[in-house]
C-alpha cells in the first residue's frame, strides 16, 4: 500500500485536487468483526478519528477494545468529495487514510484511545510510516469536540517530552479541530484484517510508552 504519483509526498492545494463525486460510497450493513451496524445513529456514543498510516491495522487495533461499538475505514482531511482508494492513492485528494471509532465513554475513556495512538504508530515521520509513504499515510487527529481538542494537545505534549527523553524526534502530528468530512473507504477495505486475518498490517510503535495526562 505505497503511495504513487507526484504529489504523494507533499499536500495537494485546493485548486489541484481531483473533483471527486456527488455519490458516497456504499457501506456494508454491518461490521465483519463486531456485527453491529456501520452507521448510526449511535446515540449517546462519541466518535473519534484517528490517521496513523494504512487504515487495516489501524481499524483492527481499535475494533478489538473494550466498549468500542463500530469502527469504519475512509479519507478525511483533504478535498475531494467521496475520493477512490486510487485517486487518495496518487496524492491529488488532500486526504489521510483515517478510522473512524464509535465508542460508549462510559467504558472508554478518549484519553486511552489517544494513549494507544500515540503508542502504536510513529508519529514523528512526516509523510510516510515506516516503507508506506504519501500524504495519504501522515500521522491525525481529526477532534470532534473542544474537549477532545484539548485533551489530543495535551497528550501531545505529554508524549513529545517522553520523546524527547527517549531521543526521539519531533512530533509530525496534525490536529486538526473541527474534524472535517469523513468518507468511507470502498466495502472491500472494511475491516480487511477480520476478512485476511494474515494480511498487511504496516502499524509500528516508538516503544516509548505515553504517559498521557
Amino acid at each position: 500500500m505505497i503511495g504513487i504519483g507526484a504529489f504523494a509526498q507533499r499536500m495537494v492545494t485546493p485548486e489541484q485536487a481531483l473533483p471527486g463525486r456527488a455519490t458516497p460510497m456504499p457501506v456494508p450493513a454491518t461490521h465483519h468483526a463486531l456485527g453491529t451496524p456501520m452507521q448510526g445513529p449511535f446515540e449517546g456514543m462519541d466518535v473519534a478519528t484517528f490517521g496513523m498510516g494504512c487504515f487495516w491495522g489501524a481499524e483492527r487495533l481499535f475494533w478489538q477494545l473494550p466498549g468500542v461499538v463500530v469502527t469504519a475505514a475512509g479519507y478525511a482531511g483533504g478535498y475531494t468529495p467521496h475520493p477512490t482508494y486510487e485517486e487518495v492513492c496518487s496524492g491529488l485528494t488532500g486526504h489521510a487514510e483515517v478510522v473512524r471509532v464509535v465508542y460508549d465513554p462510559a467504558q472508554r475513556d478518549y484519553r486511552s484511545l489517544l494513549a494507544l495512538f500515540w503508542e502504536r504508530h510513529d508519529p514523528t515521520q512526516g509523510m510516510r510510516q515506516g516503507n508506506d509513504r504519501g500524504s495519504q499515510y501522515r500521522s491525525i487527529i481529526h477532534c470532534h469536540s473542544p474537549g477532545q481538542f484539548d485533551a489530543a494537545r495535551a497528550s501531545a505534549a505529554a508524549y513529545q517530552r517522553a520523546l524527547d527523553a527517549a531521543g526521539r524526534s519531533a512530533i509530525t502530528t496534525e490536529l486538526v479541530h473541527p474534524a472535517p468530512p469523513f468518507h468511507y473507504a470502498e466495502p472491500a477495505h472494511q475491516q480487511y484484517l477480520s476478512k485476511v486475518p494474515d494480511g498487511y498490517c504496516g502499524l509500528r510503535g516508538t516503544g516509548v510508552a505515553c504517559p498521557v495526562p
